[in-house]
């Protein structure tokens, strides 16, 4: 009689998915989500689907939607242990891009993958993604947490964003009204934001950089992680005071290509490089790595973290405003014809 070999029952567990940890992050992550539900959410997280209602105050509402990760920063926070402001980046990246538009943002979702899932971990990065929408004013409705086996080193995990916001027809920002002598204001950045990253982790290594080193009075490890600054709410008070005709997210691309994204084609920036103090971490940046100006301007954001175009005549209002909305603001230049040919942003 021949006796049947003994078998290892398979389970997704074995396969090195755990459905109890997705189950535990999401019982984690409720109470965070809870904290950033505003007036239109039907249903939220839990559902199949998230459900949003849009106000009937608007007449003719137009949806302005952004997706977006955080690219190359997760690495530095793999690498520092430091997982609870990343999600604010994330927030950030795809809120920032629809306020250009001049759209309030309404609902966020976010897409956590990893090969293995830390539920410590994964909470705390959710934890920065609510914080990051309770500071845009938009509600955490859903997303999705995928646990892929092999398909991500130890340890690490990668992020994505989607933003749904809202503006009135008549109020869509479009740079189409800007014009010749319009001011240029600049918003201050808080750090590098989230671009330009492959560039500061490439100096690190080939410097042989230590993070705890210090810069201007703090650990470079601070530095780099330090959250994308949000502008949502500073803009759109703005917006209620003063006709803001054009905005500029200063992200991959810098100043001198995403400035023109706002423009029309016969027009240019004229930035003066001097009207606005570089922050310690950028002099760092091109003295460490003998990175030339006008690379610098091409790849971060310098310190500028959006551009707000306006009237010569509302410049000074648009400055309180900012200013008392907590923003450090800059007169950076001015628009002015564009010489045929040439380029649309000029820095000098």
């Amino acid at each position: 009689m021949i006796k049947k070999a003994k078998t290892t029952k398979l389970t997704y567990r074995s396969a090195g998915v755990d459905i109890d940890a997705g189950d535990a992050l999401v019982e984690n992550i409720k109470p965070f989500a809870r904290r950033t539900m505003r007036e239109g959410v039907l249903a939220g997280i839990g559902g199949f689907g998230a459900l949003f209602e849009i106000s009937r105050n608007y007449r003719e509402p137009v949806l302005v939607s952004s997706t977006d990760g955080v690219g190359t920063k997760l690495k530095l926070a793999f690498q520092l242990k430091r997982h609870d402001t990343i999600g604010i980046d994330l927030v950030a990246m795809s809120v920032n891009d629809i306020l250009t538009s001049g759209a309030e943002p309404l609902f966020f979702l976010d897409y956590y993958a990893c090969g293995n899932l830390d539920v410590a971990i994964a909470t705390e990065v959710v934890k920065g993604i609510a914080a990051g929408c309770e500071m845009a004013g938009c509600a955490l409705i859903g997303g999705e947490t995928a646990e892929m086996p092999g398909m991500y080193a130890p340890g690490d995990y990668d992020l994505a964003g989607f933003a749904v916001g809202i503006v009135e027809k008549s109020d869509v920002v479009d740079g189409l009204t800007i014009e010749e002598d319009d001011v240029l204001l600049g918003l201050a950045s808080s750090g590098a934001h989230s671009n330009g990253y492959s560039l500061i982790r490439k100096l690190i290594d080939v410097k042989g950089i230590d993070l705890s080193a210090e810069v201007d009075g703090r650990a470079l490890s601070d530095l780099v992680l330090e959250p994308t600054r949000i502008y949502v709410k500073s803009i759109l008070k703005l917006m209620r005071r003063a006709n803001v005709k054009g905005l500029a997210h200063i992200t991959g691309g810098g100043l001198i290509e995403n400035v023109p994204r706002m423009l029309p084609e016969a027009l240019a920036a004229h930035i003066t490089r001097k009207s606005w103090r570089m922050p310690p971490l950028f002099t760092w940046l091109m003295e460490q790595g003998d990175i030339a100006e006008k690379e610098m301007h091409r790849v971060f954001n310098c310190g500028i973290g959006m551009v707000v175009a306006v009237s010569p005549e509302e410049a000074a209002t648009a400055e309180s405003e900012l200013a008392q909305a907590g923003e450090t603001v800059w007169r950076i230049g001015t628009v002015r014809a564009r010489r045929d040919g040439g380029p649309q942003t000029v820095i000098a």
